[in-house]
């Protein structure tokens, strides 16, 4: 079982400071490097102030200007925002600039709201083509010399300039929930990231069922990683409990709103919506995500993470949901200090 922290430069208030949320990001980043995560994650995300992440490539030079040996990866560049031969360079880049420690995370997509911006016409939906057509063409330009006339981007012979230290690249993470994304990932020896949400502990078993279908697609395709992230709260006191449900449902609020387009966004702050209208609304009642989130003590933190460890899935711990920076920082210290023992034989 390894770990790894997935955060977020976000501001769930007009009142918070900028500055003192990038400084809290790059602590976290700092707290999970000395603790002997595997990797910080940082997400692409445009004109949204829940995710502040419009330069994936520059958090992680910034954080691997600060940290020692933690590796860095994108949890994901969406396809569909970059030209190729931009994506390779910025990505072999960060690669040389951190010393080779560059994970390539690639997806789709999530919100139909940046698609009507960034690129006009798209259908969020069908975006998995652009994923398709962007990862031969990234592998090419970081062999050599080479030339593409797709479907999506046409341009004559070139190369990626830096290439990568890494050889013969650097690890590449595709998000992924359909079949159909698992099939292609793993025939294309990529490893696999996938989001549960809110949903039981029998969504991430489908998935790692999906996994399994995968390798039997591609025989003789080595068995990928795959990692599966939760919102992650780690307390001593049941007492905090509301404090840090009742964060999550407030960004929840959010995320619904951008995911289906449900409400107004003003100035970057997406409106939270009402989550009793959803016909999921189940999903957000307090007991279900104290049951299916990573939330909850030390002892029971450890217990939830053993039937990951089982499916031999790893974790991404979600560090970024709405909680105050005090708490976002009590709940990764106990998760270190009193959750990651538990797995020291097996990392």
């Amino acid at each position: 079982m390894r770990f790894s922290l997935a955060i977020n430069l976000e501001r769930m208030d007009p009142t918070d400071d900028m500055r003192a949320v990038a400084d809290h990001v790059l602590e976290m980043v700092q707290l999970a490097d000395s603790a002997g995560f595997e990797t910080a994650w940082a997400a692409e995300h445009h004109a949204i102030e829940m995710t502040i992440a419009p330069a994936p490539f520059q958090l992680l030079a910034w954080w691997a200007a600060h940290t020692e040996r933690i590796r860095l990866g994108t949890a994901v560049a969406v396809a569909a925002y970059w030209n190729p031969i931009r994506l390779a360079g910025e990505a072999a880049l960060l690669d040389l600039l951190s010393g080779g420690r560059l994970e390539l995370g690639l997806g789709r997509g999530a919100y139909q709201r940046e698609f009507d911006r960034i690129v006009p016409g798209l259908d969020s939906a069908g975006a998995s083509a652009a994923l398709r057509e962007l990862l031969p063409a990234v592998k090419g330009l970081w062999a050599g010399d080479y030339a593409h006339d797709g479907d999506r981007w046409s341009f004559p012979t070139s190369t990626s300039c830096p290439k990568p230290v890494q050889h013969p690249h650097p690890p590449i993470w595709v998000a992924a929930r359909d079949p159909d994304t698992y099939d292609w990932a793993v025939a294309n020896g990529c490893n696999i990231m996938c989001w549960p949400l809110m949903r039981p502990f029998a969504e991430l078993q489908a998935y790692a069922a999906r996994m399994d279908d995968a390798l039997l697609k591609a025989p003789g395709v080595p068995r990928p990683k795959m990692t599966a992230m939760r919102y992650s709260a780690v307390w001593a006191d049941n007492r905090d409990a509301d404090r840090y449900i009742a964060a999550v449902q407030r960004q929840a609020g959010q995320f619904e709103n951008l995911f289906k387009q449900l409400g107004e966004v003003d100035n970057g702050f997406a409106e939270r919506i009402d989550l009793q209208q959803l016909a999921h609304r189940e999903e957000y009642l307090p007991e279900t995500l104290r049951e299916h989130l990573m939330f909850g003590t030390p002892d029971e933190v450890v217990g939830k993470l053993r039937a990951y460890e089982a499916l031999g899935v790893d974790f991404l711990y979600c560090a970024s949901y709405g909680a105050s920076i005090d708490d976002q920082k009590r709940s990764l210290q106990l998760f270190i200090d009193e959750v990651m023992p538990a797995f020291a034989d097996s990392r």
